[in-house]
């Protein structure tokens, strides 16, 4: 078993040892806070740490893929009417499909948004700005050795328990390693969430992209489930879920995977 597997196996135990101990003690400021989660521009600190496992690809189909995903988001006062929010991700991944079996870190995905401190008079939240793309991967086999740019966006809306909207963005890759092709990538996140106020969330999205050098789409369906719990005064959700593969390229993951979260926020 990997480091990763192992990390994954704990992240279910707690999901739902401390979801199912913590029930009736959760309070409206939990509620609050768990909303806060589904807003990817919320002003709020909170450090992810997404488990993520794959299966099924490469030749024959005998391929696995699990990668933790480190996800810091970090917002910054810009003004009286402005927030700049920093979402950045650094995957660590550990990959086994034909031909290639490696471990170590991937390439860095960093995005800038530039969004209104209070939500519109129709009360729609936006964000919008830059996303740059790091070739820091450790291994070859882990990194597309390309340097990346391009614009982000994302709107939503909340009303009442339900969170809805979408995130997008493209990615044009330039520079680094002549010998490596070039990508055109765009990315395609709508999502839909329920908050009860016992601050569990339940999610449904989807984190589709689109390769147009190959012309492949790739859309993954999560139907995940999250419980926002506190050790004294430090808030910490718990998220676990499934996630199907409704299209993918030849080489890609098929079928089942599956995702496990766990989030400390730290609230002003």
């Amino acid at each position: 078993m990997t480091q990763l597997h192992a990390f994954a196996h704990c992240l279910a135990v707690a999901t739902i040892t401390l979801a199912l101990a913590a029930g009736a003690r959760a309070q409206d400021s939990s509620e609050e806070l768990a909303k806060k989660l589904s807003n990817p521009v919320a002003a709020m600190i909170s450090v992810p740490l997404q488990y993520n496992y794959d299966q099924k690809y490469g030749d024959g189909r005998t391929g696995h893929k699990s990668y933790l995903n480190l996800q810091p988001v970090i917002p910054f006062s810009i003004g009286p009417q402005w927030n700049l929010i920093s979402r950045t991700i650094v995957p660590l991944i550990d990959q086994n499909t034909p031909g290639i079996n490696q471990s170590g870190v991937g390439d860095i995905t960093q995005s800038f948004f530039f969004s209104p401190k209070e939500p519109t008079a129709g009360g729609l939240i936006w964000g919008v700005g830059p996303v740059i793309y790091l070739p820091t991967g450790t291994d070859p086999q882990l990194s597309a050795r390309k340097w990346g740019a391009g614009p982000t966006a994302v709107v939503l809306k909340q009303d009442g328990p339900w969170t809805y909207g979408a995130l997008v963005n493209h990615i044009w890759g330039f520079g680094g390693v002549e010998s490596r092709p070039g990508f055109s990538s765009t990315f395609l996140q709508p999502f839909l969430s329920h908050t009860t106020k016992d601050a569990w969330t339940f999610t449904v999205n989807s984190e589709s992209s689109y390769d147009w050098k190959n012309k492949e789409w790739s859309v993954p369906v999560n139907l995940m489930v999250g419980k926002l719990v506190k050790f004294g005064n430090q808030p910490v959700s718990f998220t676990g879920g499934l996630r199907y593969w409704a299209d993918s390229p030849d080489n890609g993951p098929h079928d089942l995977g599956y995702r496990f979260v766990v989030t400390f926020l730290f609230p002003k």
